[in-house]
C-alpha cells in the first residue's frame, strides 16, 4: 500500500474465512473460534455473498437452550427464536448481507457500518463475488503514519499542485500528525482539492485536518 489509503481496496483484509449453506453450527462456532473473528460471509458455490453469520446469531441458541419463554417474548422475539432452533449457516444468517465495494471510500464504509451497528463489511465485486472483508480495525489504519510520510504526502499531493515550480521552496512541517504551515503560503489561498467524499473547495485550516487522515 503506498500513501494514504483512501478506498476499502487498500485496507481491507483480503483472505476471508467462509462458511456454505449447508455449513453446521458447531463447525461454525469452531472457525469462528480457531480464527478469532466474530462473523463469518456465507458464500455460494460461485463465490458470491448471500449472509453473514455472526456471534449475535448464534448466541439465541444458548440464550433460550433452558428458558420456557412467555407468549409476549415469543412474539417479540420471534426471529431470534427462529435463530436458536437453527442448525445450519442458511437458518442462522442474516440475509441479505449488508455489503460494500472496494472502491468505496474508507468514509463511506465507516458511515455505513456506523448506520447499520455492525462490525465488518463483506468486500464484493460487481456480480456480488467475495473479494475480502474490512473491519472496523482496518478502517482506522489511515491512522498509522509517521510525520514524515504525512508531510511526503502534503508535498506530492498538494505542495506539488500548488507550487509547480519549484515545490522545494515551500516547507511542510507535520507535528504529531498535524500539517503545518510555517512559512503561510496558505493563507489567503483556497486549496481546491477533494475531501475523502469528493467534494472540492477545502480551505486551508480544513485541508490540514483532511491531509491528517485521508487528504481525498
Amino acid at each position: 500500500m503506498h500513501g494514504t489509503p483512501h478506498i476499502v481496496g487498500d485496507v481491507m483484509t483480503r483472505t476471508v474465512a467462509t462458511v456454505g449453506r449447508g455449513t453446521a453450527f458447531k463447525e461454525i462456532v469452531q472457525l469462528m473460534w480457531d480464527r478469532r473473528i466474530s462473523a463469518v460471509p456465507v458464500v455460494e458455490e460461485d463465490g458470491r455473498v448471500i449472509g453473514v453469520v455472526s456471534e449475535a446469531d448464534l448466541l439465541p441458541k444458548e440464550e433460550f437452550r433452558d428458558s420456557d419463554p412467555d407468549r409476549y417474548t415469543q412474539l417479540r422475539r420471534l426471529a431470534d427464536l427462529a435463530k436458536a432452533g437453527a442448525v445450519t449457516a442458511e437458518e442462522l444468517m442474516t440475509s441479505p448481507a449488508l455489503t460494500v465495494r472496494s472502491g468505496v471510500t474508507l468514509a463511506q464504509a465507516a458511515r455505513t457500518m456506523a448506520r447499520a451497528k455492525v462490525k465488518r463489511l463483506p468486500v464484493v465485486d460487481a456480480d456480488g463475488a467475495l473479494e475480502g472483508i474490512v473491519s472496523r480495525a482496518d478502517l482506522l489504519k489511515v491512522f498509522l503514519r509517521t510525520d514524515e510520510e504525512i508531510a511526503e504526502e502534503v508535498r506530492r499531493e498538494v505542495v506539488a499542485y500548488l507550487f509547480p515550480s519549484p515545490a522545494s521552496a515551500v516547507r511542510v512541517s507535520v507535528r504529531d500528525g498535524v500539517a503545518l504551515d510555517p512559512d503561510h503560503r496558505f493563507a489567503s489561498m483556497p486549496l481546491h482539492v477533494l475531501n475523502q467524499d469528493g467534494r472540492p473547495g477545502m480551505t486551508r485550516r480544513q485541508c490540514t485536518v483532511i491531509c491528517t487522515s485521508s487528504p481525498r
